[in-house]
């Protein structure tokens, strides 16, 4: 949803239809009063907002959403009077995303928001890998097993993390060797085999999910 703040009715009116037509739901408030009301019931994923307007004006406007916790991260872009630099500044300066200079085109208000929205677009943290005993966390390095937070190396690390990907699915360990270390490692495969050895012993009792398949390499599994 893009909340759009225009006290002009023929420009709001063809602001939230443009944005319609371009794939978002889009509402429109002549001024603060309803634009806070709605912000009460539900919180937008950007904001239109003029800064000239009619009581509370846009400056003051960004002034609270940015000094609100609930409401600081939303994308703000401004509509500024041609030729206002001091608007544009002070807008900025506030935390405003970006800001577009009336009169604008509608195609270019389409294209500020996508790219304000590409900008400001949560980053989705990789997920926990979990496996019986064992859980790991990509985004903060980290292993437990049973409880226990568990000290890895770089290579221990990233030769669990691929068999905890693939639970159940059999590595050679010529697969495993070119996956962790590279195709271009100049090594045996031994090395896989001491690197599971070591892995084994610091999961503890959780090692015994990583199993060996005779004659082909080894598997994770779910459960011990």
């Amino acid at each position: 949803m893009i909340y759009c703040v225009e006290d002009e009715s023929s420009i709001r009116e063809l602001m939230q239809y443009t944005l319609n037509m371009a794939g978002f739901e889009a509402t429109g408030f002549s001024g603060s009063e309803g634009f806070w009301k709605a912000m009460a019931s539900a919180l937008p994923e950007l904001i239109m907002l003029d800064i000239m307007l009619p009581g509370e004006d846009g400056i003051s406007i960004l002034k609270k959403l940015r000094s609100s916790p609930v409401t600081a991260d939303i994308p703000v872009i401004l509509a500024t009077a041609k030729g206002s630099e001091y608007d544009k500044v002070t807008g900025l300066d506030l935390g405003a995303d970006d800001y577009l200079c009336k009169p604008f085109g509608m195609m270019e208000m389409v294209s500020r928001i996508k790219a304000v929205l590409r900008r400001t677009k949560p980053r989705q943290l990789p997920e926990l890998l979990n496996q019986g005993d064992i859980t790991l966390d990509p985004a903060r390095h980290t292993v437990t097993a049973g409880g226990q937070v568990v000290s890895l190396t770089l290579k221990e690390f990233d030769l669990l993390k691929l068999l905890l990907e693939s639970n159940g699915q059999v590595f050679t360990r010529e697969a495993l060797l070119s996956a962790v270390w590279g195709a271009d490692f100049i090594g045996e495969s031994r090395t896989v085999d001491v690197h599971i050895g070591t892995l084994r012993t610091k999961l503890g009792n959780a090692g015994v999910q990583i199993q060996t398949v005779r004659g082909v390499g080894y598997r994770m599994e779910g459960q011990p």
